[in-house]
């Protein structure tokens, strides 16, 4: 057929290639917004890896164990943190041959200084203490270290102190409370929701409305889990369990919905062949069914269990954005999340905790990621075609 000389046929095609373009642009555009957000996360988070450290020349006096200031000079105090010159006594007391000697060390910046030395607009430090950290600078007595105080600290007041341990270890915590209790209700749900519950108008309305709490907003979660868990069953307000249980009762529609779409890729056949040679409806699933759906039902798991890391505003509802300078020991002590930490860092007016803020957006993005890309890797390692 001659297609030169039949026009609605070439405008069929001139509309086939407009559409690839548009979606060639639409695929552009996606791909330029996500490359910008990781370079100006990254960007900004990079700083908060290094930190600014000072050589002073430190008194241990007697003084020193009553009032901390008496370590050091007058200008020098302005220039370390207060985190570090309140410690001093605790080492003087344990440590008491150390009175009356002295030596130079080097200590961790105050955040100002820390910022002045990174070159950042609105540091905020004094003139006078500006031309000392010059000195300072010029004898080669500051330097910048890998900030390892962000992961092994906990919440500060002070951001030169401040870290992700105490939330690291909440979000853990909750996590796992989380998985314990919505991937083995969520499973089982569907198992039965699939392959036994009878057909009828009731499970018709239970399939509804988990379908619809999947979509619901998150804090309303919050407020479920705020009314049942903390205000009825007592459960400690700002508790790692009153989060786990929160998030699980969020994550149990998508860890259904997901077990449930698994379950319907096992071809029936292989249902009906298990129960042609004896087995029961139980084993049939048990032995045959679940083994082939798991792939798809992990996925599904660490997918829900991903979301729940990431959310915060259930967690806000039942008062997870405490301050939590020490990583909690038990699922009842009050603790917090790494996304909750990421909001309380990012509303403080201090400029060092925005790099903070960045630096916590990149940790959460790379156990997202991570998370997400174990997900994938388990789809495609056990994936089979019918």
């Amino acid at each position: 057929m001659n297609t030169a000389n039949n026009p609605a046929l070439q405008r069929r095609y001139r509309a086939d290639r407009r559409f690839r373009l548009y979606g060639l642009l639409a695929l552009a555009f996606a791909m330029s917004f996500l490359l910008f957000f990781f370079v100006d996360i990254i960007s900004k988070a990079m700083p908060a890896l290094q930190q600014a450290e000072v050589k002073v020349t430190v008194q241990y006096t007697e003084a020193a164990i009553e009032n901390y200031n008496k370590a050091v000079s007058r200008l020098d105090r302005r220039v370390v943190s207060k985190s570090w010159l309140r410690s001093l006594p605790r080492l003087l007391r344990d440590n008491p041959a150390m009175i009356g000697t002295s030596e130079e060390l080097w200590v961790l910046a105050e955040s100002r200084v820390d910022q002045y030395l990174k070159g950042h607009d609105g540091h905020g430090l004094k003139a006078k203490y500006q031309k000392r950290v010059d000195v300072l600078q010029q004898q080669g007595y500051t330097r910048m270290a890998f900030n390892t105080g962000f992961f092994i600290n906990g919440d500060s007041k002070l951001p030169e102190y401040a870290g992700i341990l105490a939330s690291a270890i909440g979000s853990v915590m909750v996590l796992l409370i989380t998985m314990a209790l919505a991937v083995p209700v969520g499973v089982m749900t569907a198992i039965y929701l699939e392959e036994f519950a009878p057909d009828n108008h009731f499970t018709h309305v239970v399939e509804i409305n988990i379908n619809n709490l999947a979509a619901i907003p998150s804090i309303l979660y919050g407020l479920l889990g705020l009314a049942i868990f903390i205000n009825f069953a007592g459960v400690p307000r700002s508790s790692a369990l009153a989060g786990g249980l929160t998030l699980a009762l969020m994550t149990l529609p998508i860890i259904i919905i997901s077990t449930r779409a698994a379950l319907r890729t096992v071809p029936e056949t292989i249902r009906e062949a298990a129960m042609g040679v004896g087995a029961s409806q139980l084993q049939s699933v048990w032995h045959h069914v679940l083994p082939l759906a798991m792939p798809g039902i992990l996925t599904g798991s660490i997918i829900g269990l991903a979301q729940a890391m990431g959310e915060t505003a259930p967690l806000l509802i039942i008062g997870m954005m405490a301050y939590i300078p020490d990583a909690p020991n038990s699922a009842l002590q009050a603790a917090t999340v790494l996304p909750a930490q990421i909001y309380t860092w990012s509303s403080e007016s201090l400029r060092a905790f925005e790099e903070r803020t960045a630096a916590g957006i990149l940790v959460l993005l790379v156990v997202l990621l991570s998370l997400n890309g174990v997900a994938v890797w388990l789809r495609k390692r056990s994936e089979q075609t019918w």
